[in-house]
């Protein structure tokens, strides 16, 4: 319908219902710029004016009620803010969360209650709500639905990850009720687990948490691996240590790195790259001692393992081999050496014995004067209490200066 502009009364009319109209929206917009304003500012007299400005803003309502809860100490006033905040949106987990405070700190424990589970329910899976959630109920006994927000946590914020482990454990250090209704099948949390569990010495557990990282078929790095290897051996756990490698080699495809029935020595022609770690090579700087991987001088594979020697008091050529073995069992060994011309009294041995009592199994003659590869060979028998054994090149004597080459390559250690 048109209504015809042919008259200067209907005209005026248009105009001024035009005016009124911009007036009116400009009013609406320098009131809610002069409540910008004061929302922002941390003064009480500012926020209740903000509050007055625009009470259709749920943020000046909670900003306000913020104030009497922190700054005022008065969380009755907070009270009433936070309800406000809330029935304008009842969406923000964080207003809930405001006003579930103010009722804990009146004692309120009801409505305390009722509004943390409408925070949790506005925002079920973000970390920061969880964290905050479960320490709302620790306080309050609440252990279940504790243990239940922090494996929110720990399925959705790794930085938070470390903390909710140890409060799950002190709740409830229940290795079996922890993997199966807390923590999440994920390996950031998995591995937090066990490292929890390594520092407390809780072997067993660690096999369990360590079972369910492997089944959770996801990624994790190699480094978590090496630590609990470690820590197995620590604890002469050598049967699961080795089933530790073995699944690992697995998972990082390292399965060239796994000894045979035919050889216990991995990587015994120095073919691969070092670990320093695991059933490989270990290696650690030491003074007087150069460690080199040679591709012009080899016995068997592509290149040796190059120790330079120059310097006092050297006991050995800081690298060893971890290797697990049977008890009250007989072993043959083999190890190829080349030398240059060494000066000093005291060379060096491939010696093998008891990684955990210490006893020489096995030493074989001096290394020196080998122009030319040879082998060193021998038998031993490992005691009655034997899980482990250390394959290593050691000097002896260790006292006096020793300069020299010495190339050592394609060892091998069976079953007799």
């Amino acid at each position: 319908m048109q209504v015809p502009l042919n008259t200067e009364k209907r005209k005026k009319i248009l105009v001024g219902a035009i005016a009124t109209t911009a007036l009116l929206y400009t009013l609406f917009c320098a009131t809610r710029f002069a409540a910008a304003i004061f929302g922002d500012r941390l003064e009480l007299s500012s926020l209740q004016r903000a509050v007055r400005l625009d009470p259709s803003d749920a943020d000046y309502h909670h900003h306000l009620g913020r104030y009497y809860a922190m700054v005022l100490r008065d969380p009755a006033s907070a009270i009433g803010q936070y309800a406000n905040a809330v029935k304008l949106n009842p969406h923000s987990a964080r207003y809930w969360f405001d006003l579930s405070s103010a009722y804990q700190v009146l004692g309120d424990q009801d409505n305390q209650a009722r509004a943390l589970e409408r925070a949790v329910e506005a925002d079920p899976t973000t970390p920061d709500v969880a964290w905050e959630a479960a320490n709302l109920h620790l306080v309050e006994g609440q252990t279940e639905k504790a243990l239940r927000e922090f494996g929110v946590v720990m399925a959705n914020n790794t930085e938070l990850t470390n903390q909710a482990i140890q409060f799950c454990w002190r709740i409830q250090p229940d290795v079996d009720a922890l993997l199966d209704h807390v923590v999440p099948a994920k390996p950031e949390a998995l591995i937090a687990f066990l490292t929890l569990l390594t520092t407390k010495n809780e072997i067993a557990g660690t096999e369990k948490v360590w079972a369910a990282l492997i089944r959770s078929g996801q990624p994790f790095e190699l480094r978590y691996a090496l630590d609990y290897f470690n820590f197995l051996l620590l604890h002469q756990e050598v049967q699961q240590a080795a089933l530790v490698w073995q699944q690992s080699a697995i998972r990082f495809n390292l399965l060239a790195y796994l000894p045979s029935s035919n050889n216990l020595v991995v990587n015994p022609e120095f073919s691969l790259d070092i670990l320093n770690g695991g059933l490989d090579w270990h290696y650690q700087k030491q003074a007087g001692i150069k460690l080199t991987l040679d591709p012009q001088e080899f016995h068997a594979g592509s290149r040796s393992l190059l120790v330079n020697f120059d310097g006092p008091g050297i006991r050995d050529a800081g690298i060893y081999q971890i290797i697990p073995v049977q008890p009250a069992t007989a072993y043959t060994f083999s190890g190829y050496y080349k030398s240059g011309d060494f000066e000093g009294a005291g060379g060096p041995h491939f010696t093998i014995q008891d990684f955990y009592q210490q006893d020489v199994l096995y030493e074989s003659d001096e290394l020196k004067d080998a122009a030319y590869w040879m082998s060193a060979t021998g038998e031993f028998t490992t005691g009655p209490q034997c899980k482990a054994i250390l394959l290593e090149v050691r000097r002896l004597p260790a006292g006096a200066p020793i300069r020299g080459k010495l190339w050592v390559d394609d060892f091998q250690i069976a079953k007799k």
